[in-house]
């Protein structure tokens, strides 16, 4: 059912499906590790659930800050549907307080006013087929705050054929995060660093919970799995990092999930750390390699060797990329390679897309 409105005369504020109320007066949320609790009129770490008449809601139900079209792969997103288009939309708001956010300006956001864009779930839908997009993405901020509108816009996409993505921190609670990821294709966790040092100082979190859910998809859910790291020099970037990173997804998620690395740029609260070199990148992706990853990747630099995919038995490119472009494609329909028959990990139907590195932002009235 989708979620109900406060106020019928106001569909953007709907009560949370996640919380309880205390002892002492206030109402804790249950939705993030954070368990914020909150009194009458307070709002949570993530500005948009707040405690209004002692319930628990989400303020921004239906506001967005804009729609746009874009490649799967900028999500990014390499073993699912390649070369199609995903609408992607955001709201605002965090429940990370990353100082070296890259949309900190939608993230950041403090006023619900900069929600300009408003669409209910089955105009999404509506939108997304009309685009001729495959799939519609939950990403820009972190969907899990908007968790409610992220469920119901998932049911009304599936409901017209269309698959949905999240890009997320996978900082949720057991609680929720059944519901949040069973409604979903596709996610991209974003593992932000291996130490609990990191997330404390830099992301005002805590590792432990992104591990768990990690694990979780991986192994309780049929959703597409694929992992980013931002490397940040000096801060994430380490041989011995990287190695118990990599360690870590072997071990526990498994040799065929996608590891993306990224390049940072200075912005936000961390415009004093220069960009990520190439070289680094290129050193990460060989230590992956090394550990036994099958399929790692570099982001944020143009290199067409660390952003293409290779079979992992015979070696062969069989999806070359210039950016979010595709070259040599040698899969069958079914994700199979044509040079030896290996099954790819991942989520293929028919063809490659040819969308391209277009962006196209789509008004929904």
């Amino acid at each position: 059912m989708p979620a109900p409105a406060i106020d019928p005369r106001d569909p953007t504020v709907v009560e949370g499906r996640w919380w309880h109320r205390l002892d002492d007066g206030r109402v804790q949320c249950d939705l993030c590790p954070r368990e914020c609790k909150l009194r009458d009129g307070q709002r949570g770490f993530c500005f948009v659930r707040e405690n209004r008449g002692d319930r628990m809601v989400l303020a921004s139900y239906g506001r967005a800050s804009g729609f746009c079209v874009d490649p799967i792969e900028k999500k990014p997103l390499n073993h699912f549907l390649p070369g199609s288009s995903v609408l992607s939309f955001g709201t605002a708001g965090c429940n990370l307080g990353c100082r070296f956010c890259q949309n900190w300006d939608i993230s950041k956001a403090r006023e619900h006013d900069r929600l300009m864009d408003r669409a209910l779930p089955e105009r999404i839908a509506d939108a997304a087929v009309g685009t001729g997009a495959r799939s519609v993405a939950f990403t820009y901020n972190d969907p899990v705050i908007f968790a409610e509108y992220a469920i119901d816009a998932a049911a009304a996409c599936r409901a017209r054929g269309l698959k949905t993505v999240a890009v997320t921190a996978g900082y949720i609670t057991p609680q929720a995060r059944a519901e949040f990821f069973g409604c979903l294709d596709a996610a991209n966790i974003d593992l932000k660093a291996f130490t609990e040092g990191f997330y404390h100082k830099l992301c005002f979190a805590h590792l432990q919970p992104v591990l768990d859910t990690l694990r979780w998809v991986k192994r309780e859910t049929n959703v597409w799995l694929e992992v980013t790291t931002l490397l940040i020099p000096g801060h994430n970037d380490g041989e011995d990092e990287v190695d118990r990173l990599c360690d870590f997804m072997v071990r526990e998620l498994g040799p065929q999930v996608p590891l993306h690395l990224s390049a940072f740029h200075p912005d936000f609260k961390m415009t004093d750390v220069p960009r990520t070199p190439p070289a680094t990148l290129h050193r990460a992706r060989q230590q992956a390699l090394r550990h036994g990853l099958h399929h790692v990747y570099t982001g944020n630099v143009h290199d067409q060797v660390g952003q293409s995919t290779y079979c992992p038995a015979c070696h062969a490119v069989v999806i070359e990329r210039d950016w979010y472009r595709l070259g040599t494609y040698r899969l069958d329909a079914h994700g199979r390679c044509t040079e030896c028959d290996h099954q790819l990990p991942g989520v293929f139907d028919g063809p490659p897309g040819d969308w391209g590195r277009q962006r196209l932002r789509v008004r929904i009235d």
